[in-house]
């Protein structure tokens, strides 16, 4: 089910405002990513682009095509693993974050 654009706006007017929610948005990205989900992990990452940096923002930090970039971040992409880690490499610059990887037993 596609978004609505009101929701879109939403996420995006809170994104904008509140450094907890961005950094929320990203960390569900990536977990969902780690986690095996990954249909919602891309969809959770183009939300936190297209709410914080943008396409055209984020080609010039990895030197990546916007349009690729958005390509392997919609529902039929499939971003290799290098292009994943660039993006995700390049948005933790971005917000200021880093993160880390714990095993859980």
């Amino acid at each position: 089910m596609p978004l609505t654009h009101d929701f879109k706006e939403t996420i995006r007017a809170r994104a904008q405002r509140d450094p907890r929610f961005r950094h929320a948005l990203l960390r569900e990205a990536v977990e969902c990513v780690i986690n095996g989900d990954f249909a919602i992990g891309k969809a959770v990452l183009r939300d936190y682009v297209n709410a914080t940096v943008g396409f055209p923002d984020l080609e010039r930090r990895t030197r990546i095509p916007a349009k690729s970039l958005m390509r392997m971040l919609g529902p039929k992409g499939s971003p290799s693993a290098a292009n994943l880690s660039s993006i995700l490499t390049a948005l933790q610059k971005t917000e200021g974050v880093q993160f880390e990887l714990s095993l859980r037993r």
